[in-house]
């Protein structure tokens, strides 16, 4: 079976967030991490029938639905889950915020490592508590954890630590021995482990598996709260479908309390949807991988060869999204910069990165439409 992932619909004059913030301008929207392709076919077949059915009324999913869950997790990470372990949510980053009202109270911190996707330092703060990120170092062409200034990072005030497993925006995949390491410190500090691995199933390196945080056992596994979601692998965000998956049972009634009465409820096409993707649409993942690793090694190569001065100092292992460093531009600001000449990027200094070093890529569109930003790219580099 073919996909098409270059002929997609426009996008332009839609409800699409991505577009509309340039809506009336020539700028190319290369920036929030939402995919210009249509859903897999799967998906929009079950959207349809659902709405044929005619009825909308409050959802609950049914055993098919949490039965997709637990079989991918099983047959693509070896991770062996119980369908009560599974908590419902609208989306991650409410999963984010409901973690850190859930295991830490006001005035007390939640570590991360920077730079990092933005709602992994504003979540606490949303609620009075205290976020502390560690910057990462690069070592021989890898982001690697400063495990000393990890350590000294954790304070009595401490109760939390929250992983990004595939790492967004370093698209970096964690072995076993770095996660095992972090575990094993989440236990010695008594922390509780939050992994956002929104990104696990877009792994681009085949060479390189994807490790469930909590797939470690043991102690790890009971203080692990993993937050999961069909949204940026099947590009299906805007219906509002998450879910964290929690073993321990009180750390479970923790969450579900902390989530009482102030979480929406996912809808009935939302579960529909997941239930789709993750059942259905492993054919279409597999074509969407092979364009995604296709899209990276163009902008790899273009980067190299056209953008002097632009440096990605990292390989890209997981997600479509490209870590950019333009330091040696010297730009006041890289954003701005690059709209003007027509592409629109994230600032690096959302995700805790000095203003002006770095910009995130979204590389999840046809080719043509890369190809398109970076020739624009390299007319704004020649330009500065």
């Amino acid at each position: 079976m073919s996909f098409d992932f270059e002929n997609v619909p426009e996008r332009r004059g839609t409800d699409s967030q991505k577009w509309q913030k340039y809506a009336g301008r020539d700028v190319l929207p290369m920036w929030v991490a939402d995919m210009d392709f249509p859903a897999a076919p799967a998906i929009v077949a079950a959207l349809h029938a659902r709405v044929d059915h005619g009825i909308f009324g409050y959802a609950r999913p049914v055993p098919s639905t949490v039965g997709a869950i637990v079989e991918a997790m099983a047959t693509r990470y070896g991770w062996g889950i119980e369908p009560d372990w599974i908590v419902w949510l609208p989306g991650l980053v409410v999963g984010l915020n409901v973690t850190a009202q859930a295991f830490a109270a006001p005035e007390e911190e939640v570590l991360t490592l920077a730079p990092v996707y933005p709602p992994f330092m504003s979540a606490p703060k949303n609620s009075a508590r205290i976020s502390t990120p560690v910057d990462f170092v690069l070592q021989a062409g890898r982001w690697t954890i400063d495990w000393a200034a990890l350590e000294r990072a954790v304070t009595p005030r401490t109760k939390l630590f929250y992983l990004c497993n595939p790492h967004n925006p370093l698209a970096r995949v964690w072995r076993r021995d770095e996660l095992v390491r972090l575990g094993e410190f989440c236990v010695r500090h008594n922390l509780v482990l939050c992994s956002d691995e929104i990104h696990c199933d877009l792994i681009l390196d085949p060479a390189l598996p994807h490790i469930p945080t909590a797939r470690l056992g043991g102690e790890i596994a009971r203080r692990t709260v993993t937050l999961m979601a069909p949204s940026k692998t099947y590009n299906v965000p805007g219906l509002g479908t998450s879910f964290a998956i929690i073993p321990d049972p009180q750390l479970r009634a923790r969450f579900t309390r902390a989530a009482a009465g102030i979480v929406a409820e996912v809808t009935a096409l939302g579960f529909t949807a997941c239930e789709a993707a993750y059942r259905d649409c492993e054919p279409w993942r597999q074509a969407l991988l092979a364009h995604l690793r296709g899209n990276r090694d163009f902008l790899t190569d273009f980067v190299t060869r056209e953008l002097p001065g632009v440096t990605i100092e990292a390989p890209i292992e997981a997600t479509y999204l490209g870590w950019l460093n333009v330091a040696a531009l010297n730009l006041a600001d890289p954003v701005a910069h690059f709209e003007k000449h027509g592409v629109g990027l994230s600032d690096g200094a959302f995700f805790g990165s000095p203003k002006g070093r770095h910009v995130r890529i979204n590389f999840g569109c046809p080719r043509a439409t890369l190809a398109e930003a970076l020739q624009r790219m390299k007319t704004a580099v020649a330009a500065r």
